[in-house]
């Protein structure tokens, strides 16, 4: 496998770069098929990237072997939630895979992995050799993990932190790295309770079991003047499973009657409950566009923090809704939030 990217400057059209890639491709699919057919990897770069970089800059690519198709092209964001909705709008918008090309906007897990071998720093990285200390949070949807090769002594930080992310891709496949590994380490000397990578993709398994029911989360909190705050979020919360959901759609309800903390009570809880029950009506009828991530009470207000495709009229019926809501003057915002900075309190 032969890995490319370039990192720059943001571009300022991804939607009209997503459509120009696809237009060249058509145009250059018999060129491109030519070069792999000899086996010019160098040439099929020099074509291929400057066309990613028209849709961003900073997407990073890489041809690998295909689920069905004798080779896959990846455009990735690698792990920057601001660009994964732009990775899934370019593979959205590809040809229908044939015996040649797919496409996928994420790297995918590589059933042979352990077989895998590159050149990291002028060094032979084999997965075979890796090993993970691998430790599971009491309680939380992650598994930290601390990963050692022979090699990584000889490697600077930054070089062996970079190849341990690429392992990780490998064994698990990028968006289940998102999902399901927390902190990420590359350490020099092998952790004590190491374990051989192969272990990893069980470990995730195990961890991933606990959490296939949807489940809610009840905090507490302060708002920046002292007052009690309470929040519930979806857990876990994550942009990757939702990875077209780059719009972020505040709705405000003030509330009358409220205790002595500011948080409601009496017939303002029970219509808050009624609007709840009411939103999440529209959102089931919009084929799985939009999704509610949280909401907060304090001081006399409820914030719903919903999130959709812009596709979606998810804004829309947000608008329809509050038209009847009769405590004080509700407010729908609506702003492009692609890594869910809103919620990021509550973010897993």
């Amino acid at each position: 496998m032969r890995l490319f990217g370039r990192r720059n400057e943001p571009a300022p059209d991804p939607a009209g770069g997503i459509t120009e890639f696809w237009a060249w491709w058509a145009q250059a699919r018999p060129d491109l098929d030519a070069m792999v057919a000899a086996g010019e990897a160098e040439r099929l770069a020099e074509w291929i990237g400057p066309a990613v970089l028209v849709v961003h800059p900073s997407l990073v690519w890489e041809i690998a072997p295909g689920l069905t198709a004798e080779q896959a092209l990846v455009v990735t964001s690698a792990g920057d939630p601001e660009l994964r909705p732009v990775a899934h709008r370019w593979a959205a918008a590809a040809p229908p895979a044939d015996a040649s090309w797919e496409f996928h906007p994420f790297r995918r897990a590589n059933p042979h992995a352990m077989d895998l071998t590159l050149d990291v720093g002028g060094y032979e990285f084999a997965l075979d050799k890796l090993v993970l200390g691998l430790r599971v949070p009491h309680g939380r949807p992650r598994v930290d993990v601390v990963a050692h090769h022979p090699i990584f002594t000889l490697l600077d930080d930054e070089t062996r932190t970079e190849a341990a992310l690429l392992a990780l891709d490998w064994l698990l496949g990028e968006d289940d790295v998102a999902r399901w590994v927390g902190d990420i380490s590359a350490a020099a000397y092998q952790p004590i309770d190491a374990v051989p990578a192969v272990h990893l993709p069980g470990v995730v398994a195990d961890l991933a079991s606990g959490y296939g029911d949807e489940q809610w989360a009840l905090l507490e909190g302060e708002t920046a003047s002292g007052a009690r705050l309470i929040a519930t979020a979806r857990y876990p919360l994550r942009p990757v499973d939702h990875p077209l959901f780059d719009q972020h759609i505040a709705i405000t309800l003030p509330y009358a009657n409220r205790d002595a903390e500011g948080l409601p009570e009496g017939s303002s809880l029970e219509a808050l409950r009624d609007f709840e029950e009411r939103l999440a009506g529209r959102i089931s009828r919009m084929d799985g566009r939009a999704v509610l991530a949280a909401h907060m009470s304090a001081e006399g207000q409820r914030v719903l923090h919903v999130y959709a495709d812009p596709v979606s009229e998810a804004a829309v019926h947000a608008r329809e809704l509050i038209v009847s809501w009769e405590e004080g003057r509700p407010r729908v915002d609506v702003a492009a939030d692609p890594g869910w900075i809103a919620v990021s309190p509550f973010l897993t």
